[in-house]
Formats: C-alpha cells, structure tokens, sequence
C-alpha cells in the first residue's frame, strides 16, 4: 500500500503558475504509474497527466498540453505537476493517485489517492 499526500495548491493570478508535489510513503514508489486528476464543483474528476514508472513516458491531457509539465524523482519518493500559464477553468482541487496497472487516463484504474490540494485561479 502507498499513502500520498499533495501540496503546493493556492490561489494565482491568470497566467501565473503553480508546482504541485505529491510525497508517496509505504511501498516503494518506483513500482507505480502516477497520475495527477482535478474535479471543479459539479463536475466528474477528470484526467490531467500520468507518467510511468521510469518516467520516460508521460501523458497529458489535450486541455493542459503545452502548459503543464508532470515528472517524478523516485529517489525522493516524489512527483510533480507544474503547472504554467494557468487559466481561470483550471480551478479545481487537485488529487495525484497511483496505480500498478490498468488504464492511464480512467480514475477506476488508480488503486490509492491523495486527499487533494485546491488550485483557484482568478481572472
């Protein structure tokens, strides 16, 4: 089992930028996919990045390509969600979650999930 917690969430400005953390602790972090996920009040939790094991493959969805960056330090036990030229509809709370298999980009696929950190961006 692993245990995540998120951090780095608050309030900015359009066009301003954030890093999201998320510390894994319990079994090693290596062994699992990654995925960072948001939910804005009255919508479902949608998919927002995911990287592999290695970190050699990442995956972002189409609304956050080019603005937003996902990595991991295994070593750290640590990944990461920067996020530059945020937008007001990027408002949501942010959960990272970790899987060992299954899809990338389907909530139902991520075994354990942080608690989420709040991102409000103003206009």
């Amino acid at each position: 089992q692993v245990q995540l917690v998120e951090s780095g969430g608050g309030l900015v400005q359009a066009g301003g930028s954030l890093r999201l953390s998320c510390a894994a602790s319990g079994r090693t972090f290596s062994m699992y996919f990654m995925g960072w996920f948001r939910q804005a009040p009255g919508k479902e939790r949608e998919f927002v990045a995911a990287i592999g094991w290695s970190a050699s493959n990442t995956y972002l969805a189409d609304s956050v390509k080019g603005r937003f960056t996902i990595s991991r330090d295994n070593a750290k036990n640590t990944g990461y969600l920067q996020m530059n030229s945020l937008k007001p509809e990027d408002t949501a709370s942010y959960y990272c979650a970790a899987k060992i298999g299954g899809g990338i980009r389907d909530t139902i696929s991520y075994n354990y999930w942080g608690q989420g950190t709040q991102v409000t961006v103003s206009s």
